[in-house]
């Protein structure tokens, strides 16, 4: 599943930054760290004053983890699916998978039930015959997706995305 290696090392890198944190603070707060005491400031003296004779630097830290919050607060939203179009049908899935079960390779078919129509989304290896699929889905699949969906007047959207080929290791 290489499409989500980018949320699971996003995921992994926000949850060390916090476990981090979190250990950090703890550590602090036992008193267990630097051989600190537990009132101590957190910040050096010299840094202390030098954020007290120049406000704006913390103004724009708070500005740029307020960027970052809004940032991640968007990622979330769209991981767990906010903004899609429609309802996944599976009887719709199974009928395009059954279909195309020529296809060798077929990595990617879901069928959406939007409120403007159907959303047909395909995935195939780059050495199939995209013609004969795309003439296939034309001819044939969509309008029976149609009719056991919703009916022939449905309008349909379907986007055929073509895989590359991985590069063999020698």
């Amino acid at each position: 599943m290489r499409q989500y290696a980018g949320n699971r090392v996003g995921l992994a890198l926000v949850g060390l930054t916090l476990l981090g944190a979190g250990g950090y603070a703890w550590l602090r707060g036992q008193g267990r760290l630097f051989d600190l005491p537990r009132n101590a400031k957190v910040l050096p003296a010299e840094l202390a004053r030098t954020l007290a004779e120049d406000p704006w630097t913390l103004w724009l830290l708070a500005f740029a983890l307020l960027i970052l919050s809004m940032l991640a607060l968007r990622w979330l939203l769209l991981s767990v699916g906010w903004g899609r179009r429609g309802v996944a049908n599976g009887t719709g899935t199974a009928m395009l998978c059954v279909g195309l079960k020529g296809v060798d390779g077929l990595g990617r078919a879901s069928v959406r039930v939007a409120d403007n129509g159907l959303r047909v989304h395909l995935t195939c290896p780059s050495d199939a015959d995209v013609g004969a699929v795309v003439s296939k889905l034309d001819q044939d699949i969509v309008g029976r997706v149609r009719r056991e969906v919703r009916d022939d007047e449905t309008p349909a959207v379907v986007r055929v995305h073509v895989r590359r080929q991985r590069a063999e290791r020698r």
